[in-house]
Protein backbone atom coordinates (compact mmCIF):
# COMPACT_ATOMS: atom_id res chain seq x y z
CA UNK A 1 0.00 0.00 0.00
CA UNK A 2 1.87 3.23 -0.71
CA UNK A 3 1.84 5.99 1.64
CA UNK A 4 -0.16 9.61 1.00
CA UNK A 5 2.00 12.86 0.82
CA UNK A 6 1.47 13.23 3.88
CA UNK A 7 3.34 10.96 5.49
CA UNK A 8 5.70 10.33 2.80
CA UNK A 9 6.54 14.05 3.89
CA UNK A 10 6.93 13.39 7.33
CA UNK A 11 9.05 10.09 6.83
CA UNK A 12 11.31 12.81 5.12
CA UNK A 13 11.51 14.86 8.02
CA UNK A 14 12.15 12.42 10.34
CA UNK A 15 14.79 11.01 7.98
CA UNK A 16 16.27 14.32 8.05
CA UNK A 17 16.19 15.18 11.65
CA UNK A 18 17.59 11.79 12.12
CA UNK A 19 20.35 12.52 9.75
CA UNK A 20 21.30 15.53 11.62
CA UNK A 21 21.68 14.29 14.61
CA UNK A 22 25.60 13.19 15.53
CA UNK A 23 24.74 11.18 18.39
CA UNK A 24 22.22 9.16 16.88
CA UNK A 25 24.65 8.31 13.60
CA UNK A 26 26.97 7.30 15.47
CA UNK A 27 24.95 5.04 17.80
CA UNK A 28 24.12 3.60 14.73
CA UNK A 29 27.33 3.31 13.01
CA UNK A 30 28.68 1.42 16.34
CA UNK A 31 25.88 -0.91 15.60
CA UNK A 32 26.50 -1.88 12.09
CA UNK A 33 27.98 -4.82 11.64
CA UNK A 34 29.84 -3.70 7.99
CA UNK A 35 31.37 -1.02 10.60
CA UNK A 36 32.99 -3.41 12.71
CA UNK A 37 34.35 -5.75 9.72
CA UNK A 38 35.53 -3.15 7.85
CA UNK A 39 37.80 -2.31 11.10
CA UNK A 40 38.52 -5.74 12.08
CA UNK A 41 39.70 -5.94 8.23
CA UNK A 42 41.79 -2.73 8.53
CA UNK A 43 43.44 -4.45 11.74
CA UNK A 44 44.44 -7.67 9.96
CA UNK A 45 45.83 -5.74 6.92
CA UNK A 46 48.09 -4.05 9.63
CA UNK A 47 49.43 -6.92 11.21
CA UNK A 48 49.65 -8.52 7.55
CA UNK A 49 51.91 -5.91 7.32
CA UNK A 50 53.69 -6.46 10.80
CA UNK A 51 54.32 -10.18 9.84
CA UNK A 52 55.90 -9.04 6.47
CA UNK A 53 58.08 -7.19 8.29
CA UNK A 54 59.40 -9.70 10.64
CA UNK A 55 59.41 -11.94 7.64
CA UNK A 56 61.66 -9.78 5.88
CA UNK A 57 63.70 -8.59 9.01
CA UNK A 58 64.21 -12.45 10.01
CA UNK A 59 65.60 -13.28 6.63
CA UNK A 60 68.18 -10.39 6.80
CA UNK A 61 69.52 -10.99 10.24
CA UNK A 62 69.19 -14.66 9.28
CA UNK A 63 67.30 -15.17 12.77
CA UNK A 64 65.17 -18.22 11.12
CA UNK A 65 62.42 -18.63 13.94
CA UNK A 66 61.64 -14.78 13.78
CA UNK A 67 60.88 -15.23 10.15
CA UNK A 68 58.73 -18.29 10.83
CA UNK A 69 57.21 -16.09 13.55
CA UNK A 70 56.42 -13.51 11.21
CA UNK A 71 54.87 -15.75 8.82
CA UNK A 72 52.65 -17.64 11.40
CA UNK A 73 51.91 -13.83 12.16
CA UNK A 74 50.64 -13.51 8.57
CA UNK A 75 48.60 -16.63 8.14
CA UNK A 76 47.09 -15.83 11.05
CA UNK A 77 46.10 -12.42 10.17
CA UNK A 78 45.03 -13.63 6.71
CA UNK A 79 42.62 -16.32 8.18
CA UNK A 80 41.36 -13.33 10.68
CA UNK A 81 40.61 -11.27 7.51
CA UNK A 82 39.27 -14.07 5.70
CA UNK A 83 37.21 -14.66 8.07
CA UNK A 84 35.72 -11.21 8.92
CA UNK A 85 35.20 -10.50 5.54
CA UNK A 86 32.65 -13.93 5.51
CA UNK A 87 30.77 -12.84 8.82
CA UNK A 88 30.40 -9.17 6.81
CA UNK A 89 28.95 -10.65 3.52
CA UNK A 90 26.13 -12.87 5.44
CA UNK A 91 24.52 -10.85 8.27
CA UNK A 92 22.25 -12.92 10.74
CA UNK A 93 19.01 -12.77 9.33
CA UNK A 94 16.01 -12.91 11.87
CA UNK A 95 12.52 -13.84 10.95
CA UNK A 96 10.01 -11.11 12.24
CA UNK A 97 6.51 -12.83 12.35
CA UNK A 98 6.91 -15.63 8.79
CA UNK A 99 9.10 -18.47 8.14
CA UNK A 100 11.92 -18.34 5.92
CA UNK A 101 13.04 -21.33 3.61
CA UNK A 102 17.00 -20.01 4.12
CA UNK A 103 18.79 -21.60 6.69
CA UNK A 104 20.93 -19.68 9.01
CA UNK A 105 22.04 -22.26 11.27
CA UNK A 106 25.54 -22.24 10.02
CA UNK A 107 25.31 -25.15 8.41
CA UNK A 108 26.08 -24.88 4.38
CA UNK A 109 23.15 -26.88 2.42
CA UNK A 110 24.84 -28.93 -0.22
CA UNK A 111 24.34 -29.30 -3.86
CA UNK A 112 21.86 -32.30 -3.41
CA UNK A 113 20.23 -30.62 -0.75
CA UNK A 114 20.19 -27.31 -2.81
CA UNK A 115 18.60 -29.45 -5.65
CA UNK A 116 16.07 -30.89 -3.20
CA UNK A 117 14.73 -27.85 -2.25
CA UNK A 118 14.16 -26.89 -5.35
CA UNK A 119 12.77 -29.47 -6.53
CA UNK A 120 10.34 -29.29 -3.56
CA UNK A 121 9.15 -25.55 -4.42
CA UNK A 122 8.58 -26.01 -8.55
CA UNK A 123 5.16 -25.51 -9.60
CA UNK A 124 2.46 -28.31 -9.35
CA UNK A 125 2.09 -28.75 -13.28
CA UNK A 126 5.71 -29.22 -13.84
CA UNK A 127 6.37 -32.84 -13.62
Amino acid sequence: MPLSEHEQRLFEQIEQSLAEDPKFASAVRASDPRFHARRRLLLAVGVIAVGLALVVYGTVTELTLLGVAGFVVMLSAAAFAMRSHRKAQSPDLRVVGGSTSRRTRGRRMSFIDRLEERWRQRPEGHR
